[in-house]
């Protein structure tokens, strides 16, 4: 028996790479189903515009579904993008002949405005498609569209939901609620004779082309996996949130693209932030003797960021928990690698990776000559700044010492990061040196290094 969830997308192709099939691939491959494509429509169209659309033969696109029907097997499916009624009646006729279950997402306009539906089409869809869906899930204007209905309000949003199962004949419909007023983006379901409603944080300035694909494509993909279609839609609701928050800003001049990938990549690179941060408390254990001197009253900790991209703050910098102190003569972690473990080096870090991305990690030390000297002679690159330059208007700004203090540091050798930032203190704050790098382990082997040249220095 195939163990392995399959899903298919009907849907059109975004050369972009944001929407459509690729949109849906990405979610399926994210929320570990095996994604299969029957291709409607071919679109030249990128982050600003759709330049032109292409419709297959409505032939081509059953053979597609009946090719991976007959050999592989449709746990669940999903429509996008079909633009004309004779592929909607098409693809009709062949769910009625397979019955998998269909997410319908009526897709109408693209991002950028542009019509992906003819007009003559949208009868097609209610009266042909719709009635065979498991789940329906327009936007605002889709639902305002398919149903009469003005949608301005979560009231509203239900009246839709529920004429589209009742009077139309779908098992279960979700408004969506992006287009809705309100500091919650909230999406209505009716389903069952009961409505519910999944509402999560509006992102501001997050990305959103491809939103509705990606939510579809994880509704269909849950289905695929055996859940029942409230669950589905939150894991779907959880799942095109994070794609947003965590959207490709920097891909195209248009609508940025959401990124589903970023619902396994974060949990991936966790792991791996925890693992290094894991390997250089080891070292530091191990060498704890020679670190031990160099420890500052308020003790040590070492911080490793997610990348760039996912860092938004202090609770996406590992640190030690209770940090690593002396131990007799030597040093020890008080306890495990944890997420916004330290705000003051979490907050260093995140500041430097504005210069450099790659330089994720830090830890601090004591302040002392012998460390600054050590460190210039293995040709590390040293800057500071003074505490008593900071402006009064950052001085009052609750954990704004740092970051403003870090940049000072940078400015001072023209933007380049270096290796080591140190400040003399201030009325009840400590001196204190923090070591940059690229992963705990790298800044943990520089405090070695310069710890050794220290010791050197005071035999010579």
């Amino acid at each position: 028996m195939r163990t392995t969830p399959t899903a298919l997308t009907i849907a059109g192709s975004d050369s972009g790479g944001g929407a459509g099939i690729e949109a849906d691939l990405k979610t399926f491959a994210a929320l570990g189903v095996h994604g299969l494509v029957a291709l409607t429509s071919v679109t030249a169209q990128n982050t600003r515009e759709v330049r032109l659309a292409y419709d297959l033969p409505p032939e081509v696109v059953v053979a597609q579904i009946e090719a991976v029907v007959d050999d592989i097997g449709v746990d669940a499916a999903k429509t996008g993008m079909l633009s004309n009624s004779k592929i909607i009646k098409a693809v009709a006729g062949a769910v009625k002949r397979y019955g998998f279950p269909l997410v319908v997402d009526p897709v109408m306009v693209a991002k950028s405005e542009a019509p992906l539906l003819r007009p003559d089409a949208v009868e097609t869809l209610i009266n042909e498609l719709i009635p065979l869906a498991t789940v329906v899930t327009p936007n605002r204007f889709e639902a305002e569209k398919i149903t009469g209905i003005k949608v301005q309000s979560i009231n509203d949003a239900k009246k839709a939901a529920r004429y589209i199962v009742e009077e139309l004949g779908a098992e279960a419909a979700v408004v969506k609620g992006g287009h809705l007023e309100g500091s919650e983006s909230a999406d209505v379901l009716y389903w069952r004779g009961d409505f519910k409603v999944f509402a999560g944080p509006r992102i501001r300035g997050g990305c959103y082309h491809g939103t509705g694909c990606t939510f579809s494509a994880a509704i269909a993909a849950e289905l695929a996996k055996g859940r029942v279609v409230s669950e589905a839609i939150k894991i779907a609701k959880d799942f095109v949130t994070v794609a947003i928050k965590y959207g490709l800003r920097d891909v195209g001049r248009g609508h940025c693209p959401v990124h589903p990938p970023a619902w396994v990549l974060i949990p991936a690179e966790k792991w791996g932030v925890v693992q290094d941060l894991r390997r250089a408390i080891e070292i530091l254990e191990e060498h704890g003797e020679l670190i031990n001197p160099l420890l500052p009253e308020v003790q040590m900790n070492v911080v490793v960021a997610l990348p760039k991209h996912y860092a938004r703050g202090v609770d996406d910098v590992a640190g030690v928990l209770g940090r690593v102190v002396r131990y007799g003569n030597k040093v020890k972690a008080v306890g495990p690698p944890t997420f916004g473990a330290s705000s003051h080096l979490a907050r260093a870090v995140l500041k430097v990776m504005e210069f450099d991305p790659s330089m994720r990690a830090a830890l601090n030390i004591r302040y002392s000559e012998d460390v600054l000297e050590a460190a210039g002679k293995l040709g590390l690159k040293i800057s500071f700044y003074d505490r008593s330059e900071e402006p009064p208007e950052v001085k009052v700004r609750e954990g704004a010492t740092i970051p403003w203090g870090i940049e000072a540091a940078i400015k001072r050798v023209e933007g380049t990061v270096p290796d080591l930032i140190f400040h003399k203190g201030d009325v009840g704050k400590e001196p204190m040196i923090n070591i940059f790098g690229r992963s705990a382990v790298d800044v943990v082997m520089k405090l070695i290094k310069i710890a050794e040249q220290v010791r050197v220095g005071r035999h010579t």
